[in-house]
């Protein structure tokens, strides 16, 4: 498995998996991040998102989180290549 162009869990299709690079973000949102599993190194698959800015779910260790599209937004992914 090797991962080849970064982007963020916002421009993800459903379905493709990836790796967390970074958070861009202040303290509080990465210990809000942190606290629900997601934080660098982890490998995630986007489940699905809502039209028009909803909240999109994500799965991180077997778990699916929803979060806010202004977090996914924060959250920078290399992809995993096919």
């Amino acid at each position: 498995m090797t991962f080849d162009r970064q982007t963020t869990i916002t421009q993800m299709r459903t379905g493709e998996k990836g790796r967390i690079i970074e958070i861009a973000g202040g303290h509080g949102l990465t210990r809000r991040l942190e606290a629900m599993g997601i934080r660098s190194g982890k490998k995630i698959t986007k489940v699905g998102s809502m039209l028009m800015r909803g909240p999109v779910t994500i799965q991180v260790d077997g778990v699916q989180v929803a979060i806010g599209f202004g977090m996914a937004r924060r959250i920078l992914v290399e992809l995993e290549s096919k």
